[in-house]
């Protein structure tokens, strides 16, 4: 079976993260997304293109928004040197949807579907440790002592943008600029509705499956 190339697509806190992982165990391929892309390739040259900086450097480091063209390059060049990939979190509009066509083929699509509610409910009941990062939930996946990191045993916390007035805005924002994008590939053979409210494992198991139905 040639690598696959997939695309993930789903709202924040859907488990593009979770699943883009496992996809990457499981069959070898890179994990693309838009913020490593720009990392890895921070100091190319833009020169060629009609825009207002030189290097992706530039942008980030006066704190500018990166424009679509910029972002279309580091990512046809990820893509160029990836053989097989998840793609997660690009594209963000149609635009870069239809630009996304003139780089690859793709032979999955996966859009994760959950509900509105259970986004809030998973994205405000985080808790990350505020020394070293690591990650919980208030339900799903609780410390063994309130409040205090497993592994550091540093203190959890909620971030600033996992209050539930910042969830909702983050949902508001998808819902504005990237549900367009499922629309636009709604209907086409390589999309596949994956049901992201069921348990990791069990949402893997359709992911695996969906995959290879479609590259065997």
């Amino acid at each position: 079976m040639a690598a696959p190339r997939i695309l993930i697509i789903g709202p924040p806190g859907a488990g593009k993260g979770t699943q883009s992982s496992n996809l990457v165990s499981e069959y070898g391929i890179d994990h693309i997304t838009t913020g490593d892309a720009l990392r890895a390739n921070k100091d190319m040259d833009l020169s060629h293109l009609d825009t207002d900086r030189d290097t992706p450097r530039a942008y980030m480091e006066a704190g500018d928004l990166v424009p679509d063209e910029v972002v279309n390059e580091i990512v046809d060049t990820a893509l160029s040197n990836a053989d097989g990939f998840v793609l997660d979190g690009y594209p963000r509009n149609t635009d870069q949807a239809e630009e996304l066509e003139s780089m690859t083929g793709l032979d999955v699509i996966l859009s994760l579907s959950v509900s509105r509610e259970e986004l809030i409910d998973r994205l405000t009941g985080r808790r990350v440790c505020d020394d070293c990062g690591e990650n919980y939930h208030v339900e799903f996946d609780q410390p063994e002592t309130e409040g205090v990191c497993d592994e550091c045993g540093g203190e959890l916390i909620q971030r600033d943008d996992d209050t539930r007035d910042a969830v909702e805005n983050r949902l508001d924002v998808f819902d504005e600029e990237t549900q367009p994008v499922i629309d636009h590939y709604e209907g086409r053979d390589e999309f596949v509705a994956i049901d992201g409210e069921g348990t990791p494992a069990d949402v893997w198991t359709e992911i695996k499956s969906t995959v290879d139905e479609h590259t065997n």
